[in-house]
């Protein structure tokens, strides 16, 4: 009994190995449908990434709008304040380029991803991929001989566990026998012959326990190897997709660290070139020849009356920007205005002019353009 115990927890220790076996490819079969649904998410993840591109492209650009007009309506003045624009210069040049980030993300990235997903899952007519039934209809077939063994393996256990126990019953029944003098000779008699009937069916189960179990073991290398042969297949295939994840996911790195663009460099190579370049000396004289003790006055003179100037003399001009004189010798006049140039620019970036309405004065050159 002691050596049919053992032989029996080391046949049902290496019997539930192989049955955990069995149905172990379904995982690997799901990972094909994963790989399919990952694609998805990626396209996912490239898409939500360009929305914010493009939001944040707007943002800039409108902001950029909306402080460029604040800053020429605003008393700053001078090579400071070109200092102060060409932060909004930048804004419009790296919206342009989250512009670029947005399109290289979709029509590069996005799409690459599509197409690869297009190329390596065919949808069956009836639901599902190719690629998940082949593999899947590959594992059932490498395991169908060995699955059918060990069902008749896991039969033939049970019914030598039930004899076993039958066995130990009867045995158990023949020994109280003899010490009951109540239990006749006849009767005696035929519980051993049960028990002999049961030790030879013991016997009979446990030996066809260990046939199946060694028919058991002569089909598990070529199941084996089967197993592992679609398995590889389907290593292969993942191989493909995770390398083609890489590639895209590098590629989307390259579209969005513009530390690697040389056009993002040049915006600050320029930005910081533009606020070095400011001169609040400069500035300060000006506004001293503008505004200051400096400025030009039109002292008052003996004049004599003057024939009204020839209309058509100097250059039509468009103002681009509201500009309001702040002193009595300068234009005031509205964006879309028109006016006439009647001298060039003088150093102080000023110009003269004459409105419609015959008036003669003074205006920033940099706040009209030829018509």
């Amino acid at each position: 009994n002691s050596s049919v115990f053992q032989f029996n927890k080391i046949v049902k220790h290496r019997c539930c190995r192989f049955q955990l076996n069995v149905g172990n490819y379904k995982r690997t079969v799901k990972r094909i449908d994963d790989g399919h649904r990952l694609c998805n998410d990626l396209m996912n993840c490239i898409q939500e990434r360009a929305k914010i591109e493009k939001a944040y492209a707007q943002q800039l650009t409108e902001w950029s709008k909306r402080w460029r007009q604040l800053i020429d309506k605003g008393p700053q003045y001078g090579t400071v304040e070109r200092a102060w624009v060409a932060m909004m210069t930048e804004a419009e040049k790296v919206s342009d380029l989250h512009h670029d980030m947005r399109t290289n993300l979709m029509n590069n990235d996005f799409e690459k991803v599509k197409n690869w997903q297009k190329e390596s899952y065919h949808k069956q007519m009836m639901g599902g991929f190719k690629e998940t039934k082949e593999a899947e209809e590959g594992f059932k077939k490498a395991q169908k001989p060995w699955a059918k063994k060990l069902k008749e393996l896991e039969a033939a256990k049970k019914s030598f566990h039930m004899a076993c126990k039958e066995e130990k019953l009867a045995s158990a029944r023949e020994a109280n026998s003899r010490a009951e003098a109540s239990v006749t000779a006849d009767q005696q008699k035929k519980l051993q012959e049960k028990l002999e009937k049961c030790r030879q069916d013991s016997q009979k189960a446990r030996e066809k326990y260990e046939r199946s179990l060694e028919e058991l073991n002569h089909c598990t290398p070529p199941y084996k190897d089967g197993m592992e042969l679609v398995f590889e297949q389907c290593q292969q295939f993942e191989d493909k997709r995770l390398d083609f994840l890489k590639e895209v996911l590098l590629e989307v790195k390259g579209h969005l660290n513009l530390a690697e663009n040389q056009s993002y460099a040049a915006v600050y190579r320029e930005l910081e070139h533009t606020i070095k370049s400011a001169s609040p000396e400069e500035d300060l004289k000006w506004f001293d020849s503008m505004h200051g003790p400096s400025m030009h006055m039109n002292w008052p003179q003996f004049e004599v009356q003057q024939e009204k100037p020839d209309v058509g003399k100097g250059v039509r001009v468009k103002a681009l920007y509201d500009y309001d004189g702040q002193e009595q010798d300068e234009l005031s006049f509205r964006a879309g205005d028109e006016l006439t140039k009647l001298e060039e620019e003088d150093e102080q970036g000023w110009c003269k002019g004459r409105l419609d309405n015959g008036k003669l004065g003074l205006y920033p050159a940099n706040y009209v353009e030829p018509i």
